[in-house]
């Protein structure tokens, strides 16, 4: 496995969002993007970012960025999850792990002495040239875009 760094050219990478458009990182050339990988639609932490994001979405888009959420939900998880809190982003599924894996996004994880692979929570800011900015790896989920902007230095 190869572990990312800040600088690296990003893992191009295509998906299936919540409603079933390809999302490629293609897409994204010439902008900014914040990329969060999260475990599960509708938990506590997982809303509690989300709807942070959701909730800044309007000064996001006003610093030049866009917002990319990758879970291994399926896409109507995601619809849900979008239509329960109002969420104005894309939201991928990826199931089969292909793009939590490309991201480091997937792997061990201990809870109460257990040990189990799961989805590490991330946020990559991956930047116009789509090389890798910033990798936050202890995301605030309740004030997760207040520490992307002072990552950024907004």
């Amino acid at each position: 496995m190869i572990i990312l760094k800040e600088g690296d050219k990003a893992p191009g990478f295509n998906g299936t969002d919540q409603n079933g458009d390809i999302i490629s990182l293609d897409k994204y050339k010439g902008k900014k993007v914040i990329l969060f990988f999260y475990p599960k639609d509708n938990t506590p932490g997982c809303t509690a970012e989300a709807c942070n994001l959701r909730d800044n979405y309007s000064d996001i888009l006003g610093k030049g960025l866009d917002v990319i959420g990758v879970s291994p939900d399926k896409e109507a998880s995601h619809m849900k999850f979008i239509g329960k809190y109002d969420l104005p982003f894309k939201l991928i599924s990826d199931p089969e792990k292909e793009i939590l894996k490309l991201y480091n996004a997937w792997g061990e994880k201990k809870l109460y002495g257990r040990t189990y692979d799961g989805v590490l929570r991330k946020t990559f800011i991956i930047n116009e040239n789509q090389e890798i900015e910033k990798i936050i790896e202890k995301v605030k989920t309740k004030d997760h875009t207040n520490q992307i902007f002072q990552e950024l230095k907004f």
